[in-house]
């Protein structure tokens, strides 16, 4: 199995500006996030990012630099750039690392990257089991439920499944998603060009474009649980507690 890793990196961040270059204990956030891709299966290793700093400070990182316009809305439409400027084929699979994520396990990486190498869905995601009920409530926290089949039915960043008869089966049921992504190359650019369904606009949750349009989402459970990634100051705080426990 060959594929692609694309970690998309841009400056902007409300929450915290300049995120990418953050210092973890005297590497660039993007840094480390470039150094659990490198442990994966991965063929190539490529960063897309419209900022030049980004590239400087992965100088000395076996890593690609592909910069990209300035004009993209989501890390997904800078991975189509990168499909097109990389002259990708159709087949080949890309998968997509958040950039917020420097202690993703290597293994979680080509364990989507197998899901989907070995299905017929464009596209795959991973998830773990929900390690606590109050979790199934709160917000920030996307919910999927699944099919038999094991492709995604629906995310929600609201409870689901409801359960009518309260006997906390809701929580058998459901998964806590996980930000990765693989994708066939082609399918990237295709899903680009959909136009977002009321149920994104709502949720605001960019992979129910593809449930909308009718595509469907091979599901993985993750053989771990992934620490979390940094939105805010105190994320980031918390992953240099991580690396310092050791």
């Amino acid at each position: 199995m060959s594929f692609i890793v694309v970690i998309p990196a841009r400056m902007q961040s409300t929450r915290l500006p300049g995120k990418p270059l953050a210092d973890i204990h005297g590497k660039s956030m993007i840094e480390r996030v470039a150094e659990q891709a490198l442990k994966s299966g991965a063929e190539r290793v490529v960063v897309a990012t419209d900022d030049q700093r980004i590239g400087d400070a992965l100088a000395h990182c076996p890593v690609e630099i592909c910069l990209t316009g300035s004009h993209h809305e989501s890390g997904t439409e800078r991975l189509a750039e990168v499909v097109t400027r990389l002259q990708l084929a159709p087949d080949d699979i890309v998968v997509n690392v958040q950039g917020d994520e420097p202690l993703l396990p290597p293994a979680l990486i080509n364990e989507v990257a197998a899901l989907l190498a070995t299905g017929d869905a464009p596209m795959a995601t991973l998830a773990t089991p929900l390690l606590h009920a109050d979790e199934l409530t709160d917000p920030n926290v996307v919910k999927v439920v699944h099919s038999l089949q094991g492709r995604a039915l629906y995310f929600s960043r609201a409870p689901i499944p409801f359960d009518r008869d309260d006997n906390n089966a809701a929580l058998d049921h459901c998964l806590r998603h996980i930000g990765i992504y693989a994708y066939r190359a082609g399918f990237i650019s295709r899903y680009v060009a959909l136009p977002a369904g009321p149920l994104e606009q709502l949720e605001k949750l960019e992979q129910l474009r593809v449930l909308w349009h009718g595509e469907p989402i091979a599901l993985g459970v993750a053989s771990e649980v992934p620490p979390a990634g940094v939105d805010t100051p105190a994320d980031l705080e918390a992953v240099r507690r991580h690396l310092a426990a050791g």
